[in-house]
């Protein structure tokens, strides 16, 4: 065990839960910014103001600018990996708020259609750091177990919070009639992403990133801050120590931080990883963040009723978030995902048929169908797969796991948001049944489950240890064996995968022996 160094006690300093949770709700303004980016175009795009500064846009020019950011997005989670590496959580955190403040003043200020999309862009490399980058920060802050699943889905809750908002900002800016009724939802972009700038100078550091940087003082003096600011505490000292070791025993393990170890080593988990952020996006959320004004539209709401019923369905979303921050780490991961993803296909089945049918009862069906699955999707694909992929990773090669998880939900956030105004004019009602076919394919898709697992121990759940401790016991008999009876090495050879009907796939998403022995440390244990 590593002995913790001797560091003085600062006279004040806040502490213990008062600090986790004010940091909590702070880098809660990271996923925030991004919710309300998501959502701050969905009312916009369909105002008169709008449509005639920029020349009455095509379908495909609004899924353009609407769906641009996802590029600018995408390029910097990929890099994010590195820059958290190398500049830690807190910078990244900085340097993605000080982007995504500049990409809203553009947008605020554009003058044509091409200042918006370089506005968008430039916003988007900003969200690309903050969605990566908050999600490791939160869980390695955690320093409670029990604490960690609830503390993402806060996060989430911020996320829908900052779209809900945005919603709302764009309802009222509608009544104004000029140019400022879009102009003034852009630029609240710059005042938020202004409060995150100056609050990320202030924040301490992620204490894992200190340790695993050799500044094993500070991240000690945070573990403590956390756990209430004694230095002398049991359980942080034991958590400082675990940390020590774990960083002590992957660096004697000689490996190489690189993307292609990474993948080497950890596929299955970069695969579950990244799959939960595809489904995410293919699940039909995006159908709605970024267009309900013009599905309601579709359904037969018009104009400033459009994003009405966007405003009270934005409600219900974040009313959604809330009953996973007690769920999460009582049902655990997977049972929420599997519900959420049930009630999400019937809900899009629903809309399109009653798209389909259009009787007088349509546009009243279609909300209550919207709802529903934003209320579903709110309570389980929309945090959990946040939460995922930080858990799984091991502590080296966190950030460039999470950044390849997250570089998914914006390449195929693009996507979906890119097509989606032609698909729906190409292919109408039927829309809304696709997702629900995505839906049916996430529910049969097995995620291990991570309910009460310590970061350090993520290894138990997908058998890792287990799996190389037996590897190297079979190759020490058979080494023993070979020496003695050749004839009989071959006779007791193990079956074949493609014997056993063990297929990549079932290998890749088939639920582990190992995580159903493992025993979570229950809180005082």
């Amino acid at each position: 065990m590593a002995d913790p160094p001797h560091i003085p006690s600062p006279s004040r300093r806040l502490v213990g839960q008062p600090l986790l949770y004010t940091l909590s709700i702070f880098i809660s303004l990271g996923v925030f910014l991004f919710g309300y980016d998501q959502g701050v175009m969905s009312g916009i795009i369909t105002g008169p103001y709008f449509r005639k500064y920029f020349g009455y846009p095509t379908a495909l020019e609004v899924g353009t600018m609407v769906a641009v950011l996802e590029i600018g997005a995408f390029v910097t989670s990929l890099a994010s990996g590195r820059v958290g590496d190398v500049v830690g959580r807190r910078g990244t955190l900085l340097f993605g708020a000080v982007i995504f403040t500049i990409g809203g003043a553009i947008q605020t200020f554009s003058v044509g259609f091409w200042s918006m999309i370089i506005g968008r862009v430039v916003s988007g490399f900003g969200v690309g750091l903050l969605s990566t980058i908050v999600p490791i920060y939160q869980s390695e802050i955690s320093p409670r177990i029990m604490y960690r699943g609830a503390l993402a889905c806060m996060e989430f809750t911020g996320n829908i919070v900052g779209y809900a908002s945005s919603v709302w900002i764009d309802y009222f800016c509608s009544f104004i009639n000029s140019d400022l009724s879009w102009r003034i939802p852009l630029f609240m972009q710059c005042v938020i992403g202004f409060i995150l700038v100056g609050g990320s100078l202030i924040i301490p550091e992620s204490p894992r990133w200190l340790i695993d940087t050799d500044k094993e003082e500070e991240g000690l003096r945070v573990i403590a801050d956390l756990h209430g600011g004694d230095l002398s505490d049991p359980v942080a000292l034991a958590e400082y120590a675990e940390i020590k070791d774990k960083v002590r025993e992957e660096r004697e393990s000689g490996e190489e931080r690189s993307y292609s170890v990474m993948w080497k080593k950890y596929k299955r988990r970069v695969l579950l990883a990244m799959s939960s952020q595809a489904f995410a996006q293919l699940n039909g959320i995006n159908v709605i963040s970024y267009y309900a004004p013009r599905v309601f539209e579709q359904a037969g709401w018009i104009g400033r009723q459009a994003i009405l019923m966007t405003g009270i369905n934005a409600i219900i979303y974040v009313l959604s978030t809330l009953p996973p921050w007690v769920l999460v780490d009582r049902w655990g991961r997977r049972a929420i995902l599997l519900s959420g993803a049930v009630v999400m296909a019937a809900s899009l089945v629903a809309t399109g048929w009653w798209m389909y049918v259009d009787v007088p009862a349509t546009p009243n069906a279609v909300v209550i169908c919207v709802i529903i699955f934003n209320a579903a999707f709110g309570f389980s694909w929309g945090p959990i797969p946040w939460l995922y992929p930080p858990e799984i990773m091991p502590l080296t090669f966190r950030a460039k796991g999470v950044s390849l998880s997250t570089a998914t939900n914006w390449a195929f956030n693009w996507i979906v948001g890119e097509i989606t105004p032609y698909l729906q004019e190409l292919i109408e009602w039927r829309l809304y049944p696709m997702h629900g076919f995505f839906c049916v394919c996430s529910f049969i898709l097995v995620y291990p489950e991570t309910k009460g697992v310590p970061l350090e121990e993520m290894d138990y759940v997908f058998g890792e240890e287990e799996r190389e401790e037996r590897l190297d016991n079979e190759s020490e008999v058979t080494s023993l064996i070979s020496n003695r009876s050749p004839t009989r090495v071959a006779t007791s050879s193990r079956p074949s995968r493609a014997e056993r009907g063990d297929g990549w796939l079932r290998r890749l998403f088939q639920s582990n022996e190992v995580r159903s022995r493992y025993e979570a440390i229950e809180d005082g244990n």
